[in-house]
């Protein structure tokens, strides 16, 4: 309901007006409905639930439902009730200086309904934006019922010189500091059991006690939870009379291909304009960074009930860029390409966002970062590469021999960290062979990104133990496997 917030300020001008009363959960379905008929996209910003958990939260608010978002760390389920504010009417009305955002045709608190009584149509307005009617709360083990619900203020008390049998006394928690709003409660298995058995009245009859009163206070408020799957927390569980009582659960996901995920990465980044300006970054550079999360989740030594959150590729692409960044300057360059050499720094963002099962802490950390980006390098080869099967012939010619023998018949290949960008590109363009498979197989490739597909030519053999490649302290020296070791007889 859009009225003129600016001119009403008292309950008389608010009903000449037309104002009539409505639920927030009536509110959300009904603008809701209004978006749907003319196709407006309401979660925007949110990439890969449009035929999957937005279609189910749609259909959740229509139904007035509070609403249980469940999903692994990183799967937009905060963002996700944050956007629910875009539903909500821009301006909502309230008795003015009600702590409880009363309704001025429906208060339920004492002091609205006596201001109401004493002063009748004169009695003030103040309007409240909607994005004010949004209230959040991480679920930690210390949250008590006062927080939540409210309690007792001994000081109000005595300031007002009343006796704690005076409902005046009390001290409202969030929840009905939030009425009329959407409030979320967020790690819901975190809230002590105790706590979520407060919640019962509160999602089913709409009132709360507090200290003995029974106010039944009617809260108008929506609610959204989230939660990561049970058998991964263990810190405990939600409830089941309070499961029962939430009308719609909804499953989260992580992206389902790279394409979704390299949206969400390059929308949620945050980059310096001029460091995007400096960096050119090929789309196969994307590609393989996000390759890294999807290898990390379906890795051996990656705990699978944790998830790998959407965050790892967003803090490994803000890494990545300033490894760039940084070596360029170095280098006294005044623009680079981003090359693949690059992802080592990338490390750092894997190992803080990836729970280890045992047989990874027994690898470490910074090796299984390690592996899942040579593993990443191997899923993308053959999308650009003829693939190299395990089982090979010796004898059996393949698209690679004559690049491997370049190799063997050389004493290595290095590249320095602080290679400056001319002297970087002069040494991949030195490789004849690198250069041929290049142009057979990817012969539309720009020059730009020719380089990064050099390297992963590179990388990608050494991941097929094609060729070898050893750290030294300045770079990274590739050799053939067996050449060196035979010339030394």
């Amino acid at each position: 309901m859009n009225l003129d917030h600016t001119n009403i300020a008292t309950l008389g001008e608010l009903k000449s007006a037309g104002y009539t009363s409505r639920s927030i959960k009536d509110e959300l379905r009904e603008n809701l409905l209004e978006k749907i008929a003319k196709k407006e996209q309401v979660f925007e910003g949110v990439w890969g639930y449009e035929n999957s958990v937005i279609p189910e939260l749609e259909r959740a608010i229509l139904s007035r439902h509070n609403i249980n978002l469940l999903g692994l760390r990183g799967q937009a389920k905060t963002r996700l009730a944050r956007l629910m504010v875009q539903l909500l009417d821009e301006w909502m009305p309230i008795v003015d200086g009600s702590e409880i955002h009363d309704d001025p045709l429906a208060p339920i608190s004492r002091y609205a309904t006596e201001l109401i009584k004493e002063k009748g149509d004169d009695t003030p307005i103040s309007w409240v934006h909607r994005n004010e009617r949004f209230y959040e709360k991480l679920a930690t083990p210390d949250v008590t019922v006062a927080d939540l619900i409210g309690d007792l203020d001994p000081i109000k008390a005595a300031n007002l010189k009343l006796s704690y049998a005076d409902d005046r006394v009390i001290h409202f928690g969030m929840i009905p500091r939030a009425n009329r709003c959407i409030f979320v409660i967020n790690e819901l298995p975190d809230l002590q059991a105790r706590i979520q058995v407060a919640l019962f009245n509160i999602l089913q009859e709409g009132d709360i006690q507090i200290r003995g009163f029974k106010l039944r206070l009617h809260l108008d408020i929506q609610f959204v939870f989230t939660a990561n799957p049970e058998d991964y927390t263990n810190r405990g569980s939600i409830v089941t009379p309070l499961k029962d009582r939430i009308g719609s659960q909804i499953l989260t996901h992580y992206p389902e291909n790279i394409e979704i995920a390299k949206k969400i990465t390059k929308q949620e980044a945050r980059l310096d304009k001029r460091q995007s300006e400096f960096v050119y970054v090929p789309e196969i550079a994307m590609d393989l960074l996000e390759q890294i999360s999807f290898e990390a989740r379906k890795s051996e030594y990656v705990d699978a009930k944790s998830g790998v959150s959407a965050r790892m590729s967003i803090t490994a692409f803000e890494n990545l860029l300033s490894t760039a960044e940084r070596r360029a300057i170095m280098a006294g360059d005044t623009k680079t390409t981003l090359r693949l050499s690059d992802f080592m720094g990338v490390v750092p963002s894997i190992t803080g966002k990836i729970e280890l099962v045992y047989e990874g802490e027994q690898e470490g950390a910074g090796s299984v970062a390690e592996n899942l980006i040579e593993d990443a390098i191997k899923s993308l080869f053959p999308n650009y590469y003829p693939k190299i099967d395990k089982l090979q012939r010796k004898e059996e010619e393949n698209e690679y021999d004559e690049l491997v023998s370049w190799f063997f018949d050389s004493e290595g290949f290095d590249l320095l960290d602080d290679e400056k960008e001319a002297d970087y590109k002069s040494k991949l363009d030195s490789i004849g062979p690198l250069n041929h498979l290049i142009k057979e197989y990817q012969p539309e490739a720009s020059k730009e990104d020719s380089y990064f597909l050099k390297e992963l030519l590179l990388w990608g053999l050494v991941a097929h133990k094609k060729l070898s490649k050893h750290r030294f302290q300045q770079g990274y020296q590739f050799k053939d496997l067996y050449g060196s070791y035979i010339r030394g007889l």
